[in-house]
């Protein structure tokens, strides 16, 4: 007994995941999430709220503000979907890293670094709320929503990821790497460490999961979020997944395996949104206006600047990486700066504008089937992308090593 539960410990508990596998699970579970809860599984509004309760705190007056009446201000992160579901995605993150022994504090020494961090968190932060969601409410769980306004989204944020590839890539964002003497030598994992961690991480993981069952015999909603969200950050660290890996992945080397599992991850929470609506439960729609797409294009700009998305920073920063924790920070920064601005900004960029559901404009059958026809061909178009790049690298390699004859 003692062989098969180490065997499981390492298959499952230590190694890293299947990142296909695990985000097909993240759209599936997904859909049930909004299927008992009523909502998305989304973050960047709940990042808005702290910065609201934060402003209260240092007696700013918030009351008014049309944005936090929109996305609602009620309760605390205890008593809030968002927010138990939030502190499970930490919970389960900070358990799967202490499982693995990922868990080492790893400060940023270069100035230049946590501007950027802080900087490209703000503009990520912005960016989402403007578009009134992330790379999850506005892409991975948006598109299943059929909202029009997530497809703007999304299109704007592979462009803005784009160009943040290439300004990122300037010699002005290079540090040099300062070699200490000793530090190519690798370091021997302490066992005793391992297993203490280990314990540490089992303890967090069965004391969120025992809260969740608990509160669900209160609330089905809430203790369903917080086990939901434990889940969601077990997965998302085990499997490393991060939106904007996948972006700069695509744009700077050509791999697009995590492009193409978050897109099997869509269609599989598509058919399960889909269930739920027509079954009752009402689509999160949204402006689908100028807002997402300069919403879009700020937040794929923002998420390579800072080197990682809102999931991305969540998992890094429970292993101990400080520099994500300034991209959380600045996140917090940039959503309630938009909550600030909104009543200027949103009659031109937004509430001007329709929320078109795709199922209302084609019907049914008629929106799924357009919303699977768009993701199918984003992915045939990631394929291609692939296959040139690959191709075309191939190709100046050959050119370069004089390789060219048969």
């Amino acid at each position: 007994m003692l062989e098969i539960w180490q065997q499981f410990k390492q298959d499952y508990l230590i190694k890293y995941w299947n990142p296909v596998a695990a985000v097909i699970a993240a759209g599936l579970l997904s859909a049930y999430y909004f299927g008992v809860t009523g909502t998305y599984w989304a973050v960047t509004g709940e990042f808005t709220r702290w910065g609201g309760h934060t402003l209260q705190a240092l007696g700013v007056d918030v009351s008014e503000w049309s944005y936090y009446k929109i996305i609602g201000m009620q309760g605390t992160i205890f008593t809030r979907i968002d927010g138990v579901m939030i502190l499970g995605m930490f919970a389960g993150c900070i358990s799967a890293a202490l499982w693995a022994n990922n868990v080492k504090w790893r400060n940023q020494p270069h100035k230049r670094r946590i501007a950027q961090a802080l900087i490209g968190g703000a503009l990520a932060g912005f960016g989402a709320r403007l578009s009134m969601g992330c790379n999850l409410a506005s892409l991975f769980t948006g598109i299943p929503q059929f909202s029009v306004h997530a497809w703007f989204f999304t299109i704007a944020t592979a462009i803005g990821t784009y160009f943040g590839v290439k300004v990122t890539l300037l010699p002005m964002f290079r540090v040099k790497l300062q070699l200490k003497k000793g530090a190519a030598k690798i370091k021997e994992s302490d066992p005793k460490q391992a297993t203490r961690r280990f314990r540490i991480g089992m303890v967090i993981f069965l004391a969120y999961l025992t809260a969740s069952l608990y509160v669900m015999q209160s609330s089905i909603k809430l203790g369903f979020a917080m086990l939901c969200g434990l889940i969601f950050g077990l997965l998302i660290e085990r499997a490393q997944i991060c939106f904007t890996s996948a972006f700069r992945d695509l744009w700077v080397t050509g791999r697009a395996y995590m492009a193409k599992a978050i897109i099997f991850g869509i269609l599989v929470g598509t058919i399960g949104v889909f269930s739920y609506i027509q079954l009752g439960v009402s689509p999160k729609i949204m402006w689908a206006g100028p807002n997402a797409i300069i919403g879009g294009l700020l937040f794929g700009f923002g998420i390579v600047l800072a080197g990682g998305c809102e999931t991305g920073w969540m998992y890094r920063s429970m292993e101990g990486q400080v520099h994500f924790m300034w991209v959380g920070l600045g996140n917090v920064v940039g959503s309630t700066y938009l909550a600030y601005v909104w009543d200027d900004i949103a009659p031109v960029l937004a509430l001007d504008y329709e929320k078109l559901n795709l199922l209302k404009s084609f019907g049914p059958v008629g929106g799924l089937l357009v919303n699977y026809g768009l993701l199918i061909l984003c992915l045939i178009a990631v394929v291609w992308w692939e296959r040139r790049f690959l191709a075309k690298a191939k190709s100046q390699i050959t050119t370069q090593t004089g390789c060219g004859c048969n």
